[in-house]
């Protein structure tokens, strides 16, 4: 089984990929730049492709993230994570159920789970789940299928139940990431202030700097 200790290390900057938010660059460039600034995971969200193109895009960050240390998680789809042997999957309320998910990929996979109310983060402490992912923490326009936002005081109410490792998304920027980790989060997951940053490099810089601040 994955140690907590390396789930929440890997959590502390979650970089949520979104090819329509790079003002053009490709995602291999931008995740390259997110990484040496720090990143510390990456999701690879891919709505609009195909399987072949979900499959030959993840191959592709794959490469990138080699020898880095940091995991590669595929947005929703667990097929794609094996197929390409990634290191989890991250799942929402609606997609396949975590059980299933772990069956297909294994007890030594990251299985992540997104969070919108404090019972389905209560429920999530009975799942074989291996982080929440608590959404939205603030209004953001990157999603608009999400749940009204829970603001700190939710997040901190979720934070106080859950016996998972925990990270909020959702309107998360440099300017208030701290704030998020003293409401109880081992790390904050972020994408448009990564993927539309002119340098996406001291933009992870400054997400880290920001949270390391007491």
């Amino acid at each position: 089984m994955l140690e907590p200790s390396f789930v929440k290390s890997a959590l502390r900057l979650y970089l949520v990929t979104d090819r329509d938010l790079s003002r053009g660059r490709s995602l291999e460039e931008v995740i390259a730049k997110a990484v040496n600034g720090g990143t510390t995971m990456v999701q690879l969200r891919e709505k609009r492709a195909s399987s072949r193109e979900f499959y030959e895009s993840a191959l592709r960050i794959k490469q990138i993230l080699k020898g880095t240390g940091v995991p590669l998680i595929i947005n929703d789809r667990a097929d794609i994570a094996f197929a390409v042997d990634a290191d989890g999957v991250h799942l929402g309320q609606r997609d396949l159920p975590p059980e299933k998910a772990r069956k297909i990929l294994g007890k030594d996979k990251i299985i992540g789970l997104s969070i919108e109310t404090l019972k389905e983060a209560e429920i999530a402490n009975a799942l074989d789940v291996d982080y929440i992912a608590v959404s939205p923490v603030f209004g953001t326009p990157t999603k608009t299928d999400t749940a009204p936002a829970l603001g700190l005081d939710g997040l901190r109410k979720i934070a106080g139940i859950t016996r998972h490792p925990l990270t909020g998304i959702g309107g998360i920027h440099s300017s208030n990431a701290r704030e998020i980790i003293k409401a109880g989060a081992d790390g904050i997951a972020v994408v448009s202030e990564i993927m539309s940053a002119e340098e996406p490099e001291l933009a992870a810089k400054m997400l880290l700097t920001e949270m390391g601040k007491q």
